[in-house]
């Protein structure tokens, strides 16, 4: 007797709640009144994935002694870094740097703001022709060893500047030094 009372209330609430809310008895309260101003409730919501966000960015994920690892792909040696793209780069030491061995970065479309340049275990100078020549081109230079190199290019690049990067691997052992230990 009672359950069949307790589904009859319930029968009724639910034909009282099928009216347009204009003949409810009762007005439902809310702290917050919904307009058509409301995004979510008027207007569609996009979303967008993080990893979709900017998929050709390059970034330096570790170095060694024999290479870089950059977006998760290995690469031997020096090498040049554009901004979708890895060339090996055909130096052995800072000394064999030249005009000509920069040229790719300034017939590049879009336009290089900057290149890193990475000389190894230590910073050491370039030319200052050499230095001259990309300025005159509108290019910046930043001259560093090889590990701030990396974190100056990741730092960069994630900044959303059209960057480039010049690498030689530091020498020395044969460890592989991960970029995020080493924020740590």
């Amino acid at each position: 007797m009672a359950a069949a009372f307790v589904l009859r209330r319930l029968y009724r609430a639910r034909l009282a709640l099928r009216c347009p809310p204009a003949q409810l008895p009762w007005a439902p309260r809310r702290g917050h009144r919904l307009t058509p101003a409301d995004d979510e409730l008027y207007q569609r919501t996009r979303i967008s994935l993080l990893q979709r966000e900017s998929p050709h960015d390059m970034y330096i994920d570790s170095y060694n002694s024999r290479g870089f690892t950059v977006n998760g792909n290995r690469v031997l040696g020096p090498c040049a870094l554009l901004p979708h793209s890895v060339v090996q780069w055909n130096v052995g030491s800072h000394q064999d740097i030249t005009e000509e061995s920069f040229s790719l970065f300034w017939m590049l479309e879009p336009r290089i703001e900057i290149v890193v340049v990475g000389t190894g275990d230590r910073t050491e100078r370039l030319q200052s022709h050499l230095l001259r020549a990309m300025r005159q081109r509108g290019i910046a230079v930043e001259v560093q060893d090889t590990p701030n190199a990396c974190a100056t290019f990741n730092f960069l690049c994630h900044e959303g500047r059209v960057t480039g990067a010049a690498l030689i691997p530091p020498p020395g052992g044969a460890a592989l030094t991960s970029l995020a230990q080493a924020a740590e």
